[in-house]
């Protein structure tokens, strides 16, 4: 008898998730309850079982995760994310009750919800099992529910705060009252306008918008502790954020560029450094770049720069499935928020908040507090900078964004396989396994657990997730984006029958475009050869000043037009009067006007030879 084996007995069918001496902890993969402990003597009838006869008799078959779309891919990551907590402390009872009820907290669903996912999951031990069936339509509120609804939204959710009878009498006032006042035959009762309050009350909601978003991160946000095993019970919540680097670089000539941007990812349960970005600029560009590398192969990465690593110095290619990010501008964009269509969960903590998530502020002091003493007199800032009578350390800088980048990789893997971690909480499974209080052993020993939680992508999926939408058109003339048409084969239909349709797009090359359909991406190439590789913006220049000619001409234009009026009407003038037209004899009249008009036109080309 193995973990996770199988066994059957009649109708009853039970998976082994953990063995402890003479007692077993198994889960009823029929009635999907709660995992208990029985004696091992008790299972001695039990006979093993396969995974098909168990979709056979509950008639839940697991699917492939790329037969999935991409609605019911986000779902199933989500529903794993809110129990995989839970997983890593199955055997503790009062410990998993409890995460139970965070989870249930949190995500604002029942713990007989959390329940349920935990036990399908279990059950099966494929995360498939927890991808919802196909989305029917949500039943359409009646117009009392709409009024009721619009009424909490104007009159209650507000910082007038209002009583929720005020808001009621507000809204048989605006919504049930004829032009003279008086108060229609049917209306809906108070009753029943407090039932629909309770039914789709948010106390989140209710806290924020009655008392403001500050007030409610500081008397009554959820707290949820420091320890690192209640906020990252396993490897797969990567926090995210950027920094100005305290040093000043030149370019290859020596002149003075400034400071770079390093951004950086950071698990929050390990403290390993899931990837990094350094670049001169910010925001999404620089987003992009550490998605690429946290995806990437490290080692790979490292013989770019002349630097070999072994791979469990620093094995991560995978996304965390959860990303913690502070209030930037860049992290709230609609644009890197896409990232949950991959089953991401994006946590977005308030605003003036660094504590929570100072482990990624840690390792910005850390990896500078790594090159900084090594780097004095090399354009290294010091502690006096922009003091009156302080240094100019922009006059030091010496060293180029290659040089510093091997510099901060170096850092990195100094951060990730050789820094002792001194008060992880170690449990007594990694105790056992000896894992070592480096961030790379830590993180590799977390991969292998239950709980890990992890998303495998492609560097093209990620990118084309990443990048700005817009809507198109379909025309006649193609599919317009941009005020440029592109084409594809096989949509004739489309072309003629019109239509919006949303479109990713490049805004550093306009060669290609994608359609978001059902979740995958169709790429259409643009029609325009002149466009070709050309970035945006240069388009839209060069579309401008097209215009701007145009616009220009207008008046030689309407000018041109008035001459040639006035040259035909000058000719027309002269040949008037010339009396009757003779209609007889036509053929014999147009030969003679052919001969009398022919020309030689070889004679004519010798001769000016």
């Amino acid at each position: 008898m193995k973990k996770y084996d199988l066994l059957r007995l009649g109708d009853t069918i039970i998976r082994v998730l953990e063995a402890q001496g003479d007692r077993v902890l198994v889960i009823d993969c029929i009635k999907r309850t709660m995992p208990v402990w029985v004696e091992i003597t008790a299972l001695e009838s039990y006979s093993e079982c396969t995974s098909n006869e168990l979709s056979e008799v509950t008639g839940v078959i697991t699917a492939d995760i790329d037969a999935l779309d991409a609605d019911q891919r986000k779902t199933m990551y989500e529903r794993y994310t809110m129990i995989a907590p839970v997983l890593s402390f199955l055997t503790d009872d009062r410990m998993r009750s409890r995460l139970i009820g965070s989870a249930a907290e949190e995500y604002g669903v029942s713990k007989a919800t959390v329940r349920n996912h935990l036990c399908l999951y279990l059950s099966y031990m494929d995360v498939t099992a927890l991808a919802p069936k196909r989305r029917e339509d949500e039943r359409q509120l009646t117009q009392d529910e709409k009024n009721m609804r619009w009424a909490l939204n104007k009159f209650f959710y507000t910082t007038k705060k209002q009583s929720l009878m005020t808001a009621y009498t507000m809204m048989l006032k605006e919504k049930y009252c004829d032009a003279l006042g008086g108060l229609a035959e049917e209306y809906p009762s108070y009753y029943q306008f407090r039932y629909f309050y309770r039914k789709t009350r948010s106390l989140q909601n209710f806290y924020i918008s009655r008392d403001g978003l500050k007030n409610y991160q500081r008397n009554n946000r959820p707290l949820t502790g420091e320890g690192v095993q209640e906020f990252a019970p396993a490897v797969g919540a990567g926090m995210f954020d950027a920094t100005v680097c305290d040093i000043y670089l030149v370019n290859d000539t020596g002149s003075l560029v400034g400071r770079p941007i390093l951004t950086a990812c950071v698990d929050a349960y390990s403290g390993l450094c899931c990837g990094y970005s350094l670049s001169w600029e910010g925001g999404v560009y620089s987003l992009r770049g550490l998605m690429l590398n946290i995806i990437d192969d490290k080692v790979d990465w490292c013989n770019r720069f002349g630097i070999s690593i072994h791979r469990e110095d620093w094995d991560c290619d995978m996304l965390p499935a959860s990303f913690i990010t502070d209030m930037g501008s860049e992290y709230t964009s609609g644009t890197f928020e896409q990232i949950a269509e991959l089953g991401v969960k994006v946590v977005n903590l308030p605003s003036y908040r660094p504590e929570l998530k100072g482990l990624i502020e840690k390792f910005f002091d850390l990896i500078q507090e790594s090159f900084k003493k090594h780097l004095k007199g090399k354009g290294v800032i010091e502690p006096d900078y922009q003091e009156r009578g302080a240094h100019d350390y922009r006059k030091d800088a010496c060293l180029t964004m290659a040089d510093f980048e091997k510099i901060i990789l170096h850092c990195i893997i100094y951060y990730n396989s050789q820094r002792i971690i001194e008060n992880f909480p170690y449990t007594e499974d990694m105790i056992a396994a000896q894992v070592k209080p480096y961030a790379s052993q830590i993180w590799n020993w977390g991969k292998s657990q239950i709980g890990a939680n992890l998303i495998e992508i492609g560097k093209r999926e990620l990118m084309l997730t990443l990048l700005p939408r817009t809507t198109g058109r379909f025309s006649r003339s193609g599919l317009k984006v941009n005020k440029l048409r592109y084409h594809r084969e096989g949509y004739t239909e489309q072309y003629l029958s019109g239509g919006d349709v949303t479109v990713a797009y490049n805004p550093e090359d306009v060669s290609s475009v994608w359609v978001l359909e059902d979740g995958a991406y169709t790429e259409f190439t643009i029609i325009e050869s002149r466009y070709q590789g050309k970035d945006l913006t240069a388009v839209q220049e060069l579309q401008t000043s097209q215009r701007d000619i145009a616009r220009g001409a207008v008046r030689d234009n309407l000018q041109a037009q008035i001459n040639l009026a006035q040259h035909i009407e000058t000719i027309v003038s002269s040949s008037a009067g010339r009396g009757d037209v003779h209609m007889k004899n036509i053929r014999s009249t147009r030969r003679r006007e052919q001969t009398k008009r022919h020309r030689d036109y070889m004679k004519e080309g010798t001769s000016r030879e």
